[in-house]
C-alpha cells in the first residue's frame, strides 16, 4: 500500500480548516495537493478525528494483509491439486512437485517447497546415486514377459542370470518404474484355527487333483484336470478337453503312472467325475487310497488350489484362445515353464524340477551315508 506524504494530523488539520470557512481551492494551493486528493480525504475522514483516522488506516491496512493471506492459500491450494502425482509421500515425488511449482505457478523455491513439506536443503541435495540405467532395463523387460510376477519372484530370476543386487534396491527400483502387479479380486481368508495340512516327505506319496474352467473366443466353454504332487508341486498334467468323464480321468492318471509309479494317496473334492464307478474302481484295482476333502472346504486340497489360482492368474488370465488346440499348446508350455523355469516361493526359490531333482540327490546321499 503506498505511503501518503501527509500524516493523519496533518489530513485533519486541513479538513478543520476547510470547516472553518477556509476555500478549497486556497489550501490545496497552500499545502500543494490537487482538487481531486482534498475531495478524497473530505468523502473519507470528513467528521473524524485524528485517533479515528488511525484506526480506520490499520484496519484498511489489515484487511489488504487478510486479502493477500486468503488470496496465496487458494491459491496453493489449487496449485496443491493440480500438482502431479497423487500423494507426496517420498523426497522424489516432493523434488518434482516443487519443480513443477516453480516452473509453472512462478513460485519462489522458498514457498515451493514449503507448500510440498520438503526442506529447502533436501531438494537442493545433489544425489549420487547410480542411475543403475542396465539394470532397469533388464528388469522392465523381464516384468514385460512374466506380467504376474512380483518383485520377489524377479529378483530370483536376476539372481540367476548374475546380477547381485539387493531385495530392497530392487524393490525401489521396481516401485520407481511402476511395474507393481494389481491384484486381482479378494483372497478370503480363514477364519479361526485350522489344523495345517501335513506335507509328505517324498514324491509319489501325495497326489492332488482338481478341475479349471474356461472358454474359447467363440464363449465354447472347456475343462482342464490338473494333477499336482503335493512333495514337489510339481504338475503332472494339465488336461484339456470339452469333455473330463469318471473314464477319462482314470486313463490320465495311469499315463501319468506309466512315467512315475502310482502314488500312495490321492486327494481330490466330491465333483460327479472324481466319485464315480470308473475312479472308485481305479483306485479299489490300484491299490491306491484316495481321500475325498468336506464338502465346501476347498482349503483342505490347498496345493492344488494354489496352483489353480496361479494358473488362472498368469495364464488363462493372460491369453485369449482361438480353439481348443490353442489353448492345450499354451497351457503345455506354460505347464512347461512353471515346472522347470518359474520359481516357486514356498521351494525358497527353486523351480518344482529342481526341487525334485535335488530331493532325490538327498535321497541317494542319505542311503549311501547309511551303508
Amino acid at each position: 500500500m503506498k505511503r501518503s506524504r501527509f500524516s493523519e494530523e496533518q489530513i485533519i488539520g486541513i479538513l478543520k480548516e476547510h470547516q472553518a470557512g477556509l476555500g478549497a481551492k486556497e489550501l490545496c494551493r497552500r499545502h500543494g495537493v490537487s482538487d481531486a486528493t482534498f475531495y478524497k480525504w473530505r468523502s473519507k475522514f470528513g467528521g473524524m478525528e485524528v485517533p479515528d483516522v488511525k484506526k480506520l488506516k490499520s484496519l484498511e491496512a489489515e484487511n489488504a494483509k487478510l486479502k493477500k493471506l486468503l488470496a496465496e492459500q487458494m491459491m496453493d491450494v489449487s496449485t496443491l491439486k493440480e500438482m502431479p502425482g497423487k500423494k507426496l509421500l517420498r523426497p522424489g515425488s516432493r523434488r518434482n512437485a516443487v519443480t513443477w511449482a516453480m516452473k509453472e505457478k512462478r513460485y519462489n523455491q522458498k514457498r515451493a517447497c514449503a507448500l510440498a513439506g520438503i526442506d529447502p536443503r533436501v531438494y537442493r541435495r545433489v544425489s549420487k546415486r547410480p542411475a543403475d540405467t542396465e539394470l532397469r532395463g533388464r528388469l522392465k523387460k523381464l516384468s514385460s514377459e512374466r506380467r504376474r510376477f512380483g518383485y520377489r519372484r524377479l529378483h530370483i530370476l536376476l539372481t540367476r542370470e548374475g546380477w547381485h543386487v539387493n531385495w530392497k534396491k530392487l524393490y525401489r527400483i521396481y516401485r520407481e518404474e511402476g511395474l507393481t502387479v494389481r491384484k486381482r479380486g479378494g483372497r478370503k481368508r480363514a477364519v479361526g484355527t485350522r489344523t495345517p495340512m501335513a506335507i509328505p516327505q517324498g514324491p509319489n506319496q501325495r497326489w492332488s487333483l482338481d478341475f479349471v474352467s474356461d472358454s474359447l473366443s467363440c464363449g465354447r466353454r472347456f475343462r482342464i484336470l490338473n494333477v499336482i504332487d503335493d512333495f514337489s508341486r510339481e504338475c503332472l498334467a494339465a488336461v484339456v478337453d470339452t469333455s473330463l468323464s469318471g473314464n477319462r480321468v482314470a486313463r490320465e492318471l495311469d499315463r501319468i503312472a506309466e512315467m512315475r509309479g502310482y502314488p500312495c494317496m490321492v486327494v481330490s473334492d466330491n465333483g460327479t467325475e472324481l466319485t464315480s464307478n470308473a475312479i472308485l474302481k481305479w483306485q479299489e484295482d490300484r491299490k491306491v487310497d484316495w481321500h475325498y476333502i468336506a464338502p465346501g472346504k476347498p482349503m483342505q486340497n490347498g496345493f492344488v488350489e494354489s496352483f489353480n489360482g496361479r494358473m488362472r492368474d498368469e495364464c488363462l488370465n493372460e491369453h485369449l484362445f482361438d480353439s481348443l488346440r490353442h489353448a492345450r499348446q499354451l497351457i503345455a508350455a506354460w505347464r512347461k515353464d512353471f515346472n522347470h523355469h518359474r520359481p516357486h516361493t514356498s521351494l525358497a526359490g527353486l523351480t518344482p524340477a529342481e526341487y525334485a531333482n535335488r530331493s532325490v540327490k538327498d535321497q541317494n546321499l542319505n542311503r549311501a551315508n547309511l551303508n
